[in-house]
């Protein structure tokens, strides 16, 4: 069996338990109220922020032994960089407040997820980063499409052109961009054979799904909201 069909059938209780989140199926299902929108998207807009740095500081720290993994991450990296200017377009599209989204701190399960794949990158094994990427990758393939299309109908906008074409172009655009990624993901993982940089990723993997699915809860987003 690859690592990539172990890594999958370890984490799929964890994805489905994300799935499973009440605000999340209603999400889903029933989209979001603008207000909770523009406060997805501030705690979005961190979490992509962090994502290339994130990336970078693991690539800096891959030896020889891994560096297939090391030149995927630079040319993520690439592909990826400038990304979270996207959300802030979105969230000016919306009608939000883009100083706030840049400046103030994101929630606190945010803060916790950002915080561990540093740790994880830096102090557990680099190779973790996979983990991070796995889990961000499953969530914008298997559920951006879907959420970018629900909470459209529920303020009222055609994702594709609604808002003069703006206020869903990271959702829209990841929905597809990240199951290429998810393409390349699979090729990379089976490649590694090394069990601690196997431990470190599922590991990383079951947090990641955990700290998203706090996104959803009490201390979420929706917390931006009380502020």
């Amino acid at each position: 069996m690859s690592f990539f069909i172990e890594l999958v059938e370890t984490s799929d209780a964890s994805r489905r338990e994300l799935e499973n989140t009440p605000r999340v199926h209603a999400m889903i299902h029933q989209g979001l109220t603008l207000a909770e929108y523009r406060a997805f998207l501030h705690d979005l807009f961190h979490i992509v922020w962090h994502f290339c740095p994130v990336m970078a500081a693991a690539a800096a720290r891959l030896d020889d032994r891994h560096r297939q993994v090391r030149y995927e991450l630079y040319e993520r990296i690439e592909e990826e960089k400038g990304h979270e200017d996207w959300v802030l377009e979105d969230v000016a599209a919306v009608g939000g407040d883009v100083r706030q989204a840049r400046e103030a701190p994101p929630s606190a399960p945010v803060q916790a997820m950002i915080a561990f794949n540093y740790y994880s990158a830096d102090r557990v094994h680099p190779c973790a980063v996979l983990g991070m990427l796995y889990v961000l990758e499953v969530i914008a393939s298997v559920y951006g499409g879907r959420v970018a299309d629900s909470i459209a109908r529920a303020i009222g906008v055609d994702p594709a052109g609604g808002l003069e074409g703006r206020g869903f172009r990271f959702l829209s655009s990841h929905a597809t961009m990240d199951a290429d990624h998810m393409a390349k993901l699979n090729v990379l993982l089976k490649t590694i054979d090394d069990p601690a940089a196997q431990a470190a990723i599922i590991n990383a993997t079951r947090v990641n799904f955990h700290q998203f699915s706090q996104l959803f809860g009490e201390h979420g987003f929706v917390s931006h909201l009380r502020g």
